[in-house]
């Protein structure tokens, strides 16, 4: 444990001050604009996870939403109505009154969120009983979902012995309705709610107007280390963020992403469907056979590929001061070349990373490969840092001039914004 000196926190720019009598506004850090201008309706029931719901709140608000929380008599037993209107700045609401809040006809909601969704919650829903604050509105929601106005999430959370035939008779005829599921985490016998990110990224995924929703899209990130013998490989020092970060903000706009993931210290969330490899020729396998299985519309080839291969795989463990005194390099079979020449219907987007070259090099490298059929090159150096270290690249197309990005997060949302384009053209 380090040693703290009880030196105050730094001043913050994020806010913390009265608005109006009742509410306060709670400014949280932005980790993205998914679900700005989005009205959610967070509808809590009586659930021990209730106690999370403010998390859950947050979380949303973190993606840009404006919440407004319904909580039950039962909810408000596990979590208070000063933390829900804290975390959501705007008053909870508790009970219907002549103001017809479970309606929201003047300001309708993007979105209506059970989290969490007891046993007697989603089956009411299913038989369609509006008996109090959260069953009322969900009946409002279910009839504007129905006409295409809204969606409606649901996490099962209960004890395992309460996920019976009825309940998953309930949930299979709202999910025939159009209500979405979300999956719980199971955890020591139970249906638990996931972590926030989770729930937020498919709030985030129903509620998308993006051209990329459903759209295919294969995503490959990190090293490709290849073998030395059984123990010993050689690899680099790429870690995989981008790729992370790249395919989480698709998944966000709905796309159907497949993230193919060197194993390192950088790991996916649970949530981003993805596939963990170990090797350079697991990668080229795992790529091609995606590829001939999928049909993926987009190909984004981040990874860090290895370009070269022992010639000979040592079997078993060389021994430690052994007589081995080379190592005989080949080069291996260039993969975006492969996937270029295979699938020649694949939309591909290739990365081109440099160093010792001058800014002008780069672009012309980048530019020498857009001759060869690639749409678009994302290109960096390793002598051109942002400020605070960050990476700078270039997204080089033929149609118009480099665009500096600045960046992870940026790069990510950039190049999803490049996508766009070229579905709407």
């Amino acid at each position: 444990m380090s040693n703290w000196d009880f030196s105050p926190p730094p001043e913050s720019d994020l806010g913390d001050l009265a608005k109006g009598e009742a509410l306060r506004d709670r400014e949280v850090p932005l980790d993205g604009n998914h679900l700005h201008n989005k009205r959610i309706a967070l509808l809590i029931t009586g659930s021990i996870a209730a106690m999370k719901a403010p998390l859950i709140a947050r979380a949303l608000r973190r993606q840009g939403a404006d919440v407004v929380a319904f909580a039950s008599p039962e909810a408000l037993r596990y979590t208070t109505i000063d933390a829900l209107e804290w975390s959501t700045t705007n008053t909870v609401v508790t009970k219907l009154t002549p103001a017809a809040e479970h309606l929201s006809d003047d300001n309708p909601f993007a979105a209506y969120l059970v989290a969490p969704a007891t046993y007697n919650t989603i089956n009411k829903m299913a038989l369609g009983i509006a008996d109090g604050v959260i069953t009322s509105t969900l009946g409002s929601a279910i009839g504007r979902m129905e006409r295409g106005k809204t969606k409606v999430l649901v996490v099962p959370t209960m004890h395992g012995s309460l996920h019976n035939s009825i309940l998953i008779q309930s949930l299979k005829k709202l999910q025939t309705m159009g209500v979405e599921v979300i999956s719980p985490r199971i955890d020591y016998g139970k249906n638990n709610l996931p972590e926030e990110k989770e729930i937020v990224a498919e709030v985030s995924r129903a509620v998308s107007r993006s051209p990329l929703k459903g759209i295919y899209i294969m995503v490959t990130g990190g090293a490709t280390p290849v073998p030395i013998d059984n123990v010993r490989r050689i690899t680099n020092r790429f870690t995989g963020k981008l790729g992370i970060e790249i395919a989480q903000e698709l998944h966000l706009r709905g796309a159907n992403v497949c993230l193919i993931h060197g194993q390192g210290s950088y790991l996916p969330p649970s949530y981003l469907p993805h596939q963990i490899i170990t090797t350079y020729q697991e990668y080229r396998t795992k790529v091609i056979e995606e590829l001939q299985h999928h049909p993926y519309h987009y190909g984004i080839f981040s990874s860090a590929v290895a370009d070269y291969q022992p010639e000979r795989v040592f079997p078993g463990k060389i021994p430690s001061g052994g007589v081995l005194k080379t190592i005989n390099l080949v080069p291996t079979p260039k993969v975006i070349t492969e996937v270029h020449n295979n699938f020649p219907e694949l939309h591909m987007v290739t990365f081109k990373y440099q160093e010792n070259v001058s800014h002008e090099e780069l672009i012309a490298i980048a530019q020498d490969r857009l001759k060869q059929g690639y749409p678009l090159v994302v290109a960096n150096r390793g002598e051109e840092q942002g400020v605070n270290g960050e990476q700078i690249a270039y997204l080089v197309t033929k149609q118009d001039k480099p665009l500096q990005v600045i960046g992870k997060k940026q790069i990510s949302i950039e190049l999803s914004n490049y996508l766009e384009k070229m579905i709407n053209n």
